[in-house]
């Protein structure tokens, strides 16, 4: 289990490391395989990042919200590298994004995932009340390159 001592969190697109961010989205993500990094880029830039950084300043994880930052907030590209998962990073990253107070006072915070759902339940986050009412525009594996 890490210390206090050994990780900081960091928020803001400058202080992330944009190439370790792509490369776990796009080789190692379910949500996300093949996406350019200058899409990630892009959507980092157009975020509320949040990371963790071990004491040699590695970035271990992420978070980002994609927000008005009044009313709504959608929780996106959530991960911790693999060799870290266990040591509680998901919590701390939890943690403090359900503590920023602008996020405490939106209206609706929403995600999608296909397998934390006790993990974010631990935070308040529920399932959806009325599904019937919400709808989407999907384009389900856009990035991956058929052969």
């Amino acid at each position: 289990m890490l210390s206090m001592n050994e990780y900081k969190i960091k928020t803001g697109f400058n202080r992330m490391d944009i190439q370790s961010v792509h490369y776990f989205i796009s080789i190692e993500s379910y949500w996300a395989q093949g996406i350019p990094y200058e899409i990630v880029e892009k959507s980092l830039r157009n975020s509320f990042c949040i990371g963790v950084f071990d004491s040699d300043d590695k970035q271990i994880a992420f978070a980002r919200i994609i927000s008005d930052r009044a009313t709504y907030g959608y929780l996106s590209d959530v991960f911790v590298l693999k060799q870290y998962r266990g040591d509680g990073i998901s919590k701390i990253l939890m943690e403090h994004i359900t503590k920023l107070k602008w996020v405490k006072q939106l209206r609706r915070l929403m995600l999608f995932t296909e397998d934390a759902q006790e993990l974010y339940a631990r935070y308040g986050f529920k399932n959806i009340i009325h599904p019937e009412k919400f709808m989407e525009i999907t384009h389900i594996n856009m990035y991956r390159k058929t052969v």
